[in-house]
């Protein structure tokens, strides 16, 4: 898709993003797909059903998106947030995934979710969402009057460093053969896709499940769609054609005017929905006023699920307002919100944004956030499980033993609760 203008294309980046995040967000809604309670229906129940919709959903969105870089249709190397960097930043990915899946848990659902559930009338959520915003802003962006940032004055110093240079990009099909990546990564996708599939498929509970069904399928479709449109929006100049960045790069040199400028350049790359990162760039564009510059991919799919959230809840008559049931609640979801913040920037994506978007271009450190992040969500059940069942007679240490034996990382001499 070509156009005469740079306002024209990113017009049409906006405005697709906007309705492919509708149709998310209300299939989400309607489906009640949601990473978080796919891992507490697996841990509490032994119910793979909504997990099995989640792996769907990369399934799709890992073969797609390896058959559309093959066609020249996708372009994932050059990605906003850069999933497929030299420098894996496994250290940032592991912390920050764990914090992460400790902090959806508390909040009651990842980035997605909690904008799901602000569209069903969920005031908890938004409390949730305004915490996360301010964090992931400041991770990223300098405090009034200074150089420093939330990442450089509390984790830059200690954890860059562990990060290893790879010396290529950190894709499976280049880490298998720079030689020829582009056909490694479709190898590489195509038989994970398929072994995703077989496992998915294998369950007659959810073959006969159409919301799980439809869930993961729409959630892969969409994360795909998204690519596919940020990678193919082109301006042509004098004969000459840009992609968004580039044109917004040499903005000075081939811009007639200063109307329309963007005030970066770096969400104009390819890339599709992740949900922690954007709430800070929404923070940023309801500061500058709604100046149309800070206006970027992530901060219209935020409202766009949002929008398609509540549409559907209106539909379906299930907008209902939710507060706080108590000052123990509050704490959770405040506390939850503080790990989802800082924990979606470090591992740099959510169960979303890494869990499907980042692990569809078969990056390394996507894989090791997603674990991660299912590591923390599934340990921190367990521990509120215990808790719950033993109450005083559980302290948090001997739940947090206790609930590493159940998941085989401790031997099992070290017991200190009967397994429920």
């Amino acid at each position: 898709m070509t156009f005469e203008s740079f306002v024209e294309a990113q017009s049409v980046l906006l405005w697709s993003t906007f309705f492919i995040a509708l149709v998310l967000g209300a299939l989400a809604n309607k489906t009640n797909f949601c990473t978080m309670g796919a891992v507490s229906d697996w841990v509490n129940m032994g119910d793979q059903g909504r997990f099995r919709a989640w792996l769907l959903a990369m399934a799709i969105a890992i073969v797609g998106l390896v058959v559309l870089e093959n066609m020249g249709l996708a372009r994932p190397d050059e990605a906003f947030p850069p999933y497929r960097a030299s420098n894996l930043i496994w250290a940032e990915n592991l912390l920050g995934g764990i914090m992460f899946g400790i902090g959806m848990t508390l909040a009651s659902g990842c980035g997605n979710k909690t904008l799901i559930r602000i569209g069903g009338g969920n005031l908890k959520s938004i409390m949730v969402m305004a915490i996360i915003s301010v964090i992931a802003y400041f991770m990223v962006n300098p405090f009034p009057d200074s150089d420093q940032t939330l990442m450089s004055v509390l984790f830059y110093d200690w954890i860059r460093p562990l990060s290893i240079d790879l010396g290529r990009a950190q894709d499976l099909g280049t880490l298998a053969n720079p030689d020829n990546p582009l056909m490694m990564r479709l190898i590489f996708g195509l038989l994970i896709g398929a072994a995703l599939l077989v496992y998915v498929f294998r369950s007659a509970d959810f073959r006969k499940s159409f919301d799980n069904v439809l869930g993961g399928l729409i959630v892969g479709l969409t994360v795909l769609g998204a690519w596919y449109v940020s990678s193919n929006l082109m301006i042509d100049v004098d004969g000459e054609v840009y992609s968004l960045r580039e044109f917004a790069q040499q903005w000075d040199f081939l811009a007639e005017s200063d109307e329309g400028k963007p005030a970066d350049t770096r969400p104009l790359s390819p890339q599709s929905f992740t949900f922690i990162n954007p709430m800070g760039q929404t923070l940023g564009y309801v500061t500058a006023k709604f100046d149309s510059a800070y206006l970027t991919f992530g901060v219209t799919a935020l409202f766009g699920v949002i929008v398609g959230s509540f549409l559907w809840a209106l539909l379906s008559r299930n907008f209902r307002i939710e507060w706080f049931v108590s000052l123990r609640d509050f704490v959770n979801h405040a506390v939850g919100a503080v790990l989802m913040g800082f924990g979606g920037v470090l591992a740099m994506g959510c169960t979303i944004g890494q869990g499907v978007t980042g692990v569809s271009a078969l990056a390394l450190g996507s894989f090791i956030a997603l674990v991660s992040i299912i590591f923390g969500s599934a340990l921190t059940m367990k521990i509120q499980y215990y808790k719950l069942v033993y109450e005083d007679e559980a302290s948090f240490l001997k739940a947090l033993i206790t609930s590493l034996v159940d998941m085989k990382l401790l031997p099992a001499a070290l017991r200190k609760l009967d397994a429920v």
